[in-house]
């Protein structure tokens, strides 16, 4: 069994882990951290819930502790060493404050980091790029590929680049501004006299197409698969609930209310859920019935009747959320991925997807950190079949539930 002295890592990361219970490695970590110390380029694919984001963080920040010497990759200078791109405002900025949990640590000189995201006034984030100097950058393809382009973020000094959620990343979306922004990358690289840049890319479904759709900068890269789909099958519960198209909301409320009334609890049952459609407009739709019948709900998508919500607006949404202020968040897939939300109890799909990726993302939002977890489908006769198509795929077993008497139960046969 490895540890984290084992695979390398100084003492004083290993105490700060300590305080979120953190005390051994997980699988993935096990197996990409040695290869990042190592300079080894990689692609890692691993379940959401198993510890990508320390994964690569705690390699790229080795060298930037108080207590290193040996600095052979990062030096002080115009631009940042680390820079971090992910597809959403707000895994960015979960991304910074797991950056910011390690700040102590890290020598004076490294200690700035930038947040470059789109919702923020561009002249006030070139203005703090100027001023502070950040060592580590993190943010969307968007806004790092129009700081990149002015010649506002400087690109010369980087040492250490990460793609978190490549495969969303590389969807339609977003995938010009990746290919733009790797492209700058790349031929500022090539100035420098050694091409020193170690690249790293991950989320729970990379593949091989996504690693030739990265371009030069990844080709060489290792590709890593950790076994760890028994979250996928052990820690999470995969229920059924049918319900006419028109009946939906309905059912998600009577749900809701039926899932914090277990049989035998005096006390309701603390229920946190994550509740995902696909369309902006819809979510919109469904968080206002919610609203209107008094259940305490908040929603996190990009736009309501094609006006965007602010970045203020879906932070406010996702820290009420998270802070326990609200019970249900109302979201849609892009808005939500890669986020860890802590304490989900139940992740409820208003729709199937095509494909087990994007159950997989959904799924992963609960069943974390070794907690258990359940899937709740609600939908009709045609989005059933969707569903145990997806069940053969993905090898996992959806149980029928229906609502009885205010109690959710297995249909009687």
């Amino acid at each position: 069994m490895e540890t984290f002295e084992s695979l390398g890592i100084d003492k004083p990361f290993i105490e700060k882990l300590k305080e979120r219970s953190i005390v051994k490695p997980t699988v993935i970590q096990n197996l990409v951290i040695p290869r990042l110390f190592e300079g080894k380029n990689i692609l890692f694919r691993s379940a959401t819930g198993t510890g990508k984001t320390f994964a690569y963080l705690l390699p790229a920040l080795h060298y930037m502790t108080c207590g290193n010497e040996n600095r052979p990759q990062y030096t002080v200078g115009r631009g940042p060493s680390v820079l971090i791109c992910a597809p959403t405002l707000e895994l960015c900025s979960q991304i910074k404050e797991e950056i910011d949990f390690f700040r102590e640590l890290l020598a004076p000189a490294y200690r700035q980091t930038a947040l470059l995201i789109g919702s923020v006034n561009l002249d006030r984030q070139t203005e703090a790029l100027k001023k502070t100097r950040p060592a580590v950058a993190v943010g969307n393809p968007g806004r790092l590929l129009v700081l990149a382009k002015t010649g506002k973020l400087k690109l010369h000094n980087l040492r250490f680049l990460v793609l978190d959620e490549a495969d969303r990343l590389t969807a339609q979306e977003c995938l010009d501004d990746t290919k733009e922004l790797l492209k700058i990358i790349e031929k500022e690289i090539k100035k420098r006299e050694t091409d020193n840049l170690h690249v790293t890319a991950c989320s729970a479904t990379v593949s091989k197409k996504t690693c030739a759709q990265l371009g030069t900068l990844f080709e060489s890269a290792e590709i890593i698969e950790s076994e760890d789909h028994e979250i996928l099958r052990e820690r999470i519960e995969h229920w059924a609930l049918f319900s006419e198209k028109r009946r939906k909301d309905q059912t998600l409320r009577s749900f809701l209310s039926a899932a914090q009334n277990k049989p035998g609890k005096r006390k309701k049952a603390g229920v946190k859920a994550l509740v995902f459609t696909s369309r902006s407009d819809e979510a919109a739709l469904i968080l206002s019935r919610l609203q209107y019948h008094h259940v305490n709900a908040a929603g996190l998508f990009g736009k309501v009747n094609k006006k965007p919500l602010t970045g203020a607006d879906r932070k406010a949404s996702l820290d009420s959320f998270k802070d326990g202020k609200v019970d249900v968040l109302v979201s849609t897939d892009l808005a939500a991925r890669g986020l860890d939300i802590p304490g989900i109890t139940h992740v409820i799909a208003l729709d199937v997807p095509s494909d087990t990726e994007v159950y997989i993302h959904r799924c992963g939002r609960t069943g974390r950190a070794g907690k258990r977890g359940v899937m709740v489908t609600i939908g009709d006769e045609t989005q059933m079949r969707l569903l145990a198509s997806l069940e053969k795929k993905l090898k996992i077993k959806v149980m029928p539930k229906e609502l009885h008497h205010g109690q959710v139960c297995a249909p009687e046969v």
